[in-house]
């Protein structure tokens, strides 16, 4: 039997307060987004990439396959963990909520975790190795991806953080099969000594 998981207190202030304010507009806009992170259309673009770094240099192609890898596993740990948890997603418990425009999304018993978060919580880990302007600009597109998530009652507030959590951790966990991440000169053996060439540690 799949383990209850009742809503925090702060969640569901934030669903209420969500609920109040939202407009029709707001819920179109959010829907919108959030197809940013849908695991179908993430499936596609890893997939396509890969096929497309299949002639490209060695990096190029290490990058996506961890690329490729993580998005396969981040789309189906939550399935995994949503056939574990039961918690009704708040867009099924709310009447204000619908008469301000809020959809109802997916199955009512599957708000833990958010996958959509697992999602941006991989591509806001894997985005850590670009360059400071492309890697805020991708924490700044997945923290809209994963707002939409609580703006569209889809998932509790604590089910969007436990998945932006987990889809990171994912991803750190697989970067030693892939080396994604690791540097052109890096290797996984030891470091020669100093007898064997390789530096002391002082300086000369």
């Amino acid at each position: 039997m799949p383990y209850r998981i009742p809503p925090t207190t702060s969640d569901i202030e934030i669903a209420n307060a969500v609920a109040k304010y939202t407009s029709p507009g707001t819920e179109r806009a959010a829907e919108l987004l959030s197809w940013g992170a849908d695991e179908h259309v993430l499936l596609a673009l890893a997939a396509g990439w890969w096929l497309y770094c299949r002639g490209r240099p060695p990096r190029a192609r290490r990058n996506s396959d961890h690329i490729l890898l993580t998005t396969l596993v981040v789309s189906a740990v939550p399935h995994l963990l949503k056939s574990i948890f039961d918690q009704r997603r708040p867009d099924r418990l709310t009447v204000r909520g619908h008469l301000h425009g809020v959809p109802l999304s997916g199955k009512p018993l599957d708000a833990f975790p958010s996958g959509h978060a697992v999602h941006v919580g991989a591509l806001v880990s894997a985005a850590t190795v670009l360059p400071r302007a492309k890697r805020n600009l991708v924490w700044a597109f997945g923290t809209g991806l994963a707002l939409t998530r609580v703006v569209l009652l889809a998932h509790w507030a604590s089910d969007v953080v436990a998945g932006l959590a987990l889809g990171a951790l994912t991803e750190r966990r697989l970067r030693p099969l892939t080396g994604y991440g690791m540097s052109a000169g890096a290797t996984k053996g030891p470091r020669p000594s100093a007898a064997e060439g390789g530096s002391s540690g002082k300086f000369t």
